[in-house]
């Protein structure tokens, strides 16, 4: 007997709202004493890790993973939007065609991430950010394979002008006039906002403010935001860009985490257990599809920085420090992604 188009619907309907929000792992190449890229896909695939982010299109890094089955958000890196923005549709076609496609296969690639916190943190090449996805976007529709593959930008915290409560979520207004027509692009094409996010930064920022235990996914701190109840820094800092886009007309716009972390060294509270507790949280949440306050149920998907450390990082000492495995393979902390 078959199933009634309604039941079947039905059914489609609940599996999707109860499936879990993938999981993925950023793996940065910032260091001189990394494993072959050969011997991270086998730990990867070891690991039962089936999403990737890379930070740029390396061939050697690329190569190993074509055929894996592996799914990839890989970056264009900040310095290549000039050009992909001035030139032609052909320019981002051969650009598509040199970097990715000649490493791995389209259906291997999830997103193209076009560059990296450019707004407010690296503005010269934010004029840039949207001709690049335009002409990026016209590529792949050539190709056949602008609904395979996914366009948006990664954005860093700081674009928001306030995020607490996270209901008062409201963009920068200096970056309003680009902000605008990104969002507008994200919403006719169905593509998601990137979103890099760090309760760690945060807190060591702001410790007055911020308990470690919130940060950190404990129990003992709530914070009411009308008839939302906010039991962890994460949540709300995802609510806050969801109440910013809606504010601004683009509510059902959907957030993707391309970034997060805590580090296991280097800093205060950079602990092995620190770490374990943060990303465990992140990861099992998504894998639940917890959902957040704003959007209960619907899992949020999360890219869990780093892979390794990265002996050759700037800036503070803990960047150096996230990584979820050692060199050798072991893990540095007792972490599941399935």
């Amino acid at each position: 007997m078959g199933i009634q188009p309604f039941f079947f619907s039905v059914f489609l309907l609940l599996f999707h709202s109860t499936a879990a929000a993938p999981v993925g792992v950023c793996y940065g190449i910032v260091a001189d004493n990394l494993p072959p890229a050969s011997n991270a896909v086998k730990l990867l695939k070891s690991n039962g890790i089936s999403n990737i982010r890379l930070f740029n299109t390396d061939p050697d890094t690329l190569k190993p993973f074509s055929g894996t089955g592996i799914q990839l958000m890989i970056g264009v890196p900040n310095e290549v939007l000039p050009s992909l923005a001035t030139g032609t549709v052909n320019t981002s076609l051969d650009w598509l065609q040199s970097n990715i496609l000649a490493y791995v296969p389209s259906d291997q690639v999830r997103y193209i991430a076009v560059g990296n916190e450019v707004f407010l943190k690296d503005p010269f090449y934010t004029p840039y950010v949207l001709p690049s996805i335009v002409s990026l976007y016209q590529a792949l529709q050539i190709l056949g394979l602008a609904d395979k593959i996914k366009l948006s930008s990664p954005h860093a915290a700081s674009v928001l002008s306030s995020s607490s409560p996270p209901s008062t979520g409201t963009f920068d207004p200096y970056i309003r006039a680009v902000m605008i027509p990104y969002l507008q692009f994200l919403e006719d094409h169905e593509l998601p906002f990137l979103l890099n996010v760090y309760p760690y930064i945060s807190y060591i920022n702001d410790k007055e403010h911020i308990p470690l235990e919130y940060a950190l996914f404990g129990s003992g701190t709530k914070v009411q935001d009308g008839g939302l109840t906010y039991t962890n820094l994460f949540d709300a800092s995802i609510d806050a860009f969801s109440w910013a886009m809606e504010r601004e007309g683009f509510g059902g716009v959907t957030v993707v985490v391309a970034e997060t972390g805590w580090p296991r060294a280097g800093g205060e509270a950079a602990t092995p257990e620190n770490a374990l507790a943060y990303n465990g949280n992140v990861t099992s949440r998504a894998l639940k599809s917890v959902g957040t306050p704003k959007r209960p149920g619907v899992g949020v998907e999360v890219y869990v920085f780093d892979l390794f450390d990265e002996n050759l990082k700037s800036g503070d000492e803990y960047e150096k420090h996230f990584g979820i495995f050692e060199h050798d393979g072991a893990k540095a902390y007792d972490i599941s992604f399935n």
